[in-house]
This record gives structure tokens, sequence and C-alpha cells, in this order.
């Protein structure tokens, strides 16, 4: 097993892992009736927001899982989960602070992931693809989970689009010579910035049946149609 040349310190990736479980705390306090959850419901949201991304990171990479090699990951997650339960309602009053934050766990999950790639030799493209992986990966799980459709692959403000420029940002600078670690905190300012700004404006990606209606309408159109016969 290859040695890799860039370390994610442990103090990010618990910062990481525990923005993600408050933001898996703010997802969950949404549900209302029968999907209301209690205390362990809150908690296994935050974990698998917060450690999704660095185990589906680390499976890609063929690496033992970081999140389970020390106790302080399921500590951070569980931990930060219930903190952002009981914070709940402040926090919803602020919706700027849960764009943002959800902003900013995405960077760094995609960070983290595509330097951990680069690091350990993997070519520039699979290593954005695997950034992309981590990045989403954590809601893509809590998606499938609480058996709701998975955000990603449905229309809304742009979020693994987000995710791809900054691991893309982190791939290039690091081909131009600039240092991982530096690539990697810029590439997060380039994610939260897209991903926010894509909420502000309401940017998203076209709908798939708008380009098949394009595509029909042109279709259509060249046909030749008969003259109207003479009455």
């Amino acid at each position: 097993m290859p040695e890799p040349l860039f370390t994610i310190p442990l103090w990010a990736d618990l910062l990481g892992v525990g923005l993600g479980g408050i933001q898996g705390a703010m997802f969950a306090s949404g549900f209302q009736g029968q999907r209301r959850l209690d205390w362990l419901g809150v908690a296994i949201i935050g974990v698998m927001i917060g450690m999704g991304g660095g185990l589906i990171r680390d499976l890609l990479l063929g690496q033992p899982p970081a999140t389970l090699q020390s106790n302080w990951y399921l500590l951070a997650a569980g931990g930060a989960a219930l903190l952002g339960m009981l914070l709940a309602g402040v926090f919803q009053r602020v919706n700027t602070v849960i764009v943002v934050l959800d902003a900013v766990v995405i960077g760094m999950f995609g960070a983290f992931g595509t330097s951990k790639a680069l690091g350990l030799g993997i070519p520039p493209i699979p290593a954005v693809f695997i950034g992309v992986c981590a990045a989403v990966g954590g809601s893509v799980l809590r998606d499938v989970l609480v058996g709701l459709p998975v955000a990603i692959m449905h229309v809304g403000s742009l979020y693994a689009v987000a995710a791809g420029a900054g691991c893309a940002f982190i791939v290039v600078a690091h081909e131009l010579g600039m240092g991982i670690t530096l690539a990697a905190v810029i590439g997060i300012a380039v994610t939260a910035v897209i991903r926010v700004l894509s909420v502000v404006f309401d940017v998203s990606l076209p709908e798939q049946r708008r380009l098949y209606r394009r595509k029909v309408a042109a279709e259509t159109s060249a046909i030749r149609l008969p003259p109207p016969a003479d009455t």
C-alpha cells in the first residue's frame, strides 16, 4: 500500500466531520409528522453526513477508512449532531448560516478527497472524481437512509458541480506547482462561493426534458409537411 505524500490533519478532518454532523441535525430538524426523529435518529444522520464522505473516499482509494481509525470521528459526528439539534431553532432563524455551512462542508470533503488522492499518486481526472464523490457521498447516504429522492440527481442549485469546480481547481493548481495544502484551502473557497451564489441566484443545470424538447422541436421543424389539399 503506497504511503501518501499528503496527510489530512486530524483537526481538519474532525472539523469537517463536526460541521457535517451539525448540518445533518439541521436537515433532521425539518422532519414533521411520522418522519420526526428522536435523538438517536438525529445522531445517525449526523454520522452519515459527517463520516460518509470520508468512508467513500477511502474505499475508492483502497485505504483503511480514516474515520474508523480513531475514536474521535464518531464522537465528533454524533456530538455535533446532538448539539445541532439543540440549537436547531436558533440556526433555522438564520437561513444564511445553513447555506454557508452546507457550502463549506461540501468544499472541505471535496478538497480532502482530491488532496488525498493526489497525495497517493492518483491521476488528475480520477482525483477530481474521488473528491466529488467524497463531497456528495454523505448526502447520498443520508437520502437513501431516510428514503428520500437522492438530491444530486434532481434539479436544484449547484451541488456536485460546485464540488467539481473546487476539486478541479486543486488539481490544476497542483499541476502548476502550488502546494496541495494551499490549493485545498482555495479549492474549499471556490466550492463554497459557487454553491452559495447558486442558491442566492437560483442557478441550476437545465432539465433533461428541456433538452429533449429542443431536440424534438428541431427534428420536427425539419419535416416538410404536404401542402393543404385544394377544396
